[in-house]
């Protein structure tokens, strides 16, 4: 077996067995086109699949949220329709002292429906549920199924792709409000192993007394071979409540 081989093997060996010692993870963060908080219109290919094990993390002045660690799947079911579950540990350390625990599951369908083209855009939604499964005592869901509803544009030409969209968040619940998520990212394939990127964005207030707030994530990914793949990303807020993300997490696709 060659070193490439090898360590092919090795990353899907390590991988499973993390989630058989791990279990099931992701955060009340919201997590969407993964290195990135912007989404794409593209779903699985059919009868395709993409596993990721990550870590999403938040750090604020006064609270550390992260995902320790979180699990996505995501199905081709249909050609232009992709299933997605979203399964989380979560890790928060606020006022109230550090709490640990499953979160809020999230499942959702990505649609596309309308392809690029050299003349056209790619066009899809991407309806998500979160699901109030964690423990609200520990602060680890909202006690209520929170709905997003975006649409998401893309348009890929020789080395660079460019997507991005808007949706509202149904969000319910005391002191709660629904808020709207907007972004836009701008990636370049340096190579067929390396590819480089970074998004801005902006989403309105979450919650009575919040404030809208803006900011920035650069990162890629990495392709070891045409299954195992190392994403990255790191950025701040612009505006708002001062904070830093970082997003480190392995691909799998079949």
């Amino acid at each position: 077996m060659n070193a490439k081989l090898q360590k092919s093997s090795m990353c899907r060996i390590l991988f499973f067995l993390f989630l058989c010692v791990a279990g099931q993870c992701v955060s009340t963060v919201a997590i969407a086109g993964p290195p990135f908080q912007t989404d794409d219109p593209e779903p699985v290919d059919y009868h395709h699949w993409e596993f990721y094990l990550a870590s999403i993390q938040e750090y604020l002045s006064n609270e550390t949220d992260l995902t320790l660690p979180h699990i996505e799947i995501n199905y081709g079911a249909i050609p232009n329709l992709q299933l997605h579950l979203l399964a989380p540990m979560e890790y928060l350390n606020g006022m109230d002292g550090p709490k640990y625990g499953y979160s809020s599951t999230e499942l959702g369908i990505k649609y596309r429906f309308l392809n690029d083209t050299d003349h056209k855009l790619e066009v899809g939604i991407f309806p998500l549920a979160e699901l109030p499964t964690g423990d609200r005592s520990d602060g680890l869901n909202s006690g209520s199924t929170q709905v997003y509803l975006p649409l998401w544009i893309q348009k890929n030409w020789e080395k660079f792709s460019t997507y991005g969209g808007a949706g509202y968040w149904l969000n319910p619940g005391a002191g709660n409000k629904n808020w709207i998520f907007a972004g836009w990212e701008l990636q370049y394939d340096i190579s067929d192993a390396v590819t480089v990127g970074g998004e801005v964005f902006y989403h309105t207030p979450e919650s009575l007394g919040a404030s809208s707030s803006a900011g920035f994530n650069i990162g890629g990914f990495i392709n070891l071979d045409d299954h195992d793949h190392i994403l990255y990303s790191v950025g701040h807020s612009i505006t708002g409540d001062a904070s830093t993300t970082v997003y480190i997490g392995y691909q799998y696709t079949i």
